[in-house]
């Protein structure tokens, strides 16, 4: 016996083998249109634009593997210059803080409370 549920009763009821594996609400198949891709604007489907795809700046990344691939020994995290360096120290006081933050914390937890 094959059972579904019944929208109206809310219980299983009796079904015919079909119906019992096809749930309510989903159907088999392909949609009969396929959806439209979508990019951001400045960029056209190729077999709208013909032979070009045109973009709405020019390409950085040759320039940006130059400038970390070259090897002049600073880190490649700190490679774009000062605004690098003032994220990476922001990071590090933010870390150094938040371990005192916690080790206070941690301290003051574990003493007994004053009456």
């Amino acid at each position: 016996m094959y059972y579904k549920f019944s929208g109206f009763s809310q219980r299983l009821t009796g079904s015919a083998p079909a119906p019992a594996y096809c749930p309510q609400g989903l159907r088999p198949g392909v949609p009969s249109q396929p959806q439209p891709m979508i990019f951001a604007t400045p960029t056209k489907v190729v077999s709208h634009s013909g032979e070009t795809v045109q973009y709405l700046g020019a390409n950085r990344v040759p320039d940006l593997q130059r400038l970390f691939q070259r090897s002049d020994g600073v880190p490649v995290h700190l490679k774009r210059g000062v605004p690098d360096k003032l994220l990476y120290r922001t990071t590090m006081a933010l870390t150094i803080g938040g371990t005192i933050y916690c080790l206070v914390a941690l301290y003051m937890a574990s003493q007994p409370r004053k009456r």
